[in-house]
């Protein structure tokens, strides 16, 4: 066998959508890619059955997917605009409530839910027909670094070369490993538990979301139709109960507190639930020598916001304006550059980190000094507009 080197100015370890999204960012603006995964990708199929998993996506994700020509792509049809979000502490019979609206906040939308594999069709559509872009598939051994370029070695002995090499390879990523960047790391002992249901009355475009102590948190989001998707993060027992109980049950459990919203919950056919465990995890740096972590690879946050796809998408917004607006003299992973693109996203992943962790904590706490005082802090923002915009262009990335 004889050994094969493969040259680009971008590597992207992963294929993931967020890794997939930088490999057309990069390619479109005139950059060799390559993308590296361990085995030839499923093809993602447009079928008729709902998918479990959804993304709730900012303006900050629509930007960057319509700058690259993939939002049009999507079948728009199964894509649901998120017009209003209603917020309950369902801890006690009076908890707080917070309604946030686009009309409120001065836009047309607060977020659009699209389902995984809309999204990474649309996505493997434009790859497609990307210049400059190559995929290999191998298992990585070793990742090395001059100051010329990262090498990766594969298994079979070929070798990978690039100015910049990506870590897009989710939470347990084999890049960020590669250059021993430490993490903190915490399990929250809960598994977002997801699935589809129909509904009886109209959900409006509204997002529900209640916060249950010791049931976890429960949003009920908007599909296309009269149907919604489910993402429950419950502790890992009553996940674990979830998912060995038929859905018409776990429809029955939830209509205390959908049942006025929205009427009886129907189990969408084929009938299908997935859960994945949820955990708090913070790189001590996103960058190293010629390596930037991007998505799940750079930071994982609860999912009680929805926006871990949304800071992945960010990710690849900013190391894209980093790198396209680099000095001539500079390559795509000149130390710089990559320095620029660290700065430039701490605050905001950092934000949202503390964010989420802080009210995951809030709202698992049973203590009634604790229950009393996010309520009324609930009640108080629901009457104060212009906070409330704020809050709102936050979570938009505006």
């Amino acid at each position: 066998m004889t050994t094969q080197m493969v040259h680009s100015d971008v590597c992207i370890v992963g294929n993931g959508a967020v890794g997939k999204a930088a490999a057309l960012g990069f390619s479109q603006a005139g950059l060799r890619v390559c993308i590296l995964s361990v085995a030839v990708p499923a093809a993602m199929s447009a079928n008729e059955h709902w998918d479990v998993r959804v993304f709730a996506l900012n303006h900050v994700a629509h930007d960057l997917l319509s700058s690259l020509k993939v939002w049009d792509a999507l079948d728009l049809a199964r894509v649901a605009e998120v017009d209003a979000m209603h917020i309950v502490d369902a801890a006690t019979q009076s908890g707080g409530t917070l309604d946030f609206d686009a009309y409120g906040a001065h836009i047309e939308e607060l977020a659009w839910i699209v389902e995984d594999k809309n999204l990474n069709h649309a996505l493997d559509t434009a790859l497609k027909f990307a210049r400059n872009v190559q995929h290999v598939t191998g298992e990585a051994r070793s990742l090395q670094v001059n100051d010329q370029q990262a090498l990766i070695t594969l298994a079979n002995g070929d070798i990978l070369s690039a100015a910049l090499v990506i870590g897009a390879d989710g939470a347990q990523s084999w890049v960020r490993g590669q250059c021993d960047i430490g993490i903190d790391y915490r399990s929250y002992g809960q598994r977002g538990v997801v699935t589809n249901f129909a509904c009886e009355k109209p959900h409006r475009g509204i997002a529900h979301q209640w916060f249950v102590e010791d049931l976890g948190i429960i949003a009920l989001l908007p599909l296309p139709g009269q149907r919604v998707s489910l993402v429950w993060s419950a502790p890992d027992a009553l996940a674990q109960e979830l998912m060995q109980q038929p859905l018409s049950v776990l429809a029955d459990r939830l209509a205390p507190y959908c049942a006025d919203a929205l009427g009886a919950l129907t189990p969408l056919q084929p009938e299908e639930i997935k859960a994945f465990p949820l955990q708090l995890l913070r790189p001590h740096t996103n960058i190293a020598p010629r390596v930037a972590l991007i998505g799940d690879a750079a930071h994982v946050v609860h999912p009680l916001a929805g926006h871990g796809m949304n800071l992945g998408f960010a990710d690849v917004t900013c190391l894209l304006t980093e790198v396209n607006g680099r000095e001539a003299h500079r390559d795509c992973g000149d130390q710089r550059v990559l320095n620029r693109y660290q700065r430039a996203r701490r605050e905001e992943v950092a934000m949202m980190q503390l964010t989420t962790d802080g009210l995951a904590r809030l709202f698992s706490s049973d203590l009634e000094p604790v229950r009393m005082a996010r309520n009324f802090g609930l009640n108080l923002l629901n009457r104060l507009p212009v906070l409330k915009r704020k809050l709102i262009a936050h979570a938009m990335g505006k």
